[in-house]
């Protein structure tokens, strides 16, 4: 390709519009867990070493560290990831085998962290997996999908 053909081909393909992506709520029932489960002794150690902490007096976090019952609830948790990768999820590691496989998102939410914009598709029972970008979101529709799971999308720029 000559030099002519290639400086209007990049200056035309500069000023056309960016296409809008939409993001659907993933299916839960694909999803792999991508971190291992903390152990029974990992979870006492760290316990030990993060309520211990002075500093953990003065935070306004006054449950987690009441009692080990309540820190275990919090901290046995392990990362999961959809199929393709792009939505994440911390998820109980006392959850169930198989307790993903019939959920149906039930609603979808846009709010920006800082520089990143967090889609959000919650499946209830404090199931929520993740999506963030750089690109500005907006929820389609209302955002309660629950009549309709094929409906939690989300479009970005």
């Amino acid at each position: 390709m000559n030099k002519l053909a290639l400086a209007l081909t990049l200056s035309l393909g500069a000023t056309l519009p960016a296409l809008a992506e939409t993001i659907a709520c993933p299916d839960p029932a694909k999803a792999v867990q991508v971190a291992t489960c903390p152990s029974e002794e990992e979870l006492k150690y760290t316990y030990n070493g993060f309520c211990s902490d002075d500093r953990r007096l003065y935070a306004r976090d006054y449950d987690t560290c009441a009692s080990y019952e309540n820190y275990r609830k919090v901290k046995n948790v392990a990362l999961w990831e959809s199929a393709d990768g792009a939505f994440q999820a911390y998820l109980s590691c006392d959850r169930p085998a198989g307790a993903l496989k019939n959920l149906k998102p039930a609603a979808i939410s846009v709010s920006k962290q800082g520089k990143l914009t967090r889609v959000a598709c919650s499946y209830g029972d404090n199931i929520v997996f993740t999506y963030r970008s750089k690109a500005q979101c907006k929820v389609e529709g209302s955002g309660n999908c629950a009549a309709d799971p094929a409906a939690c999308k989300a479009s970005c720029d």
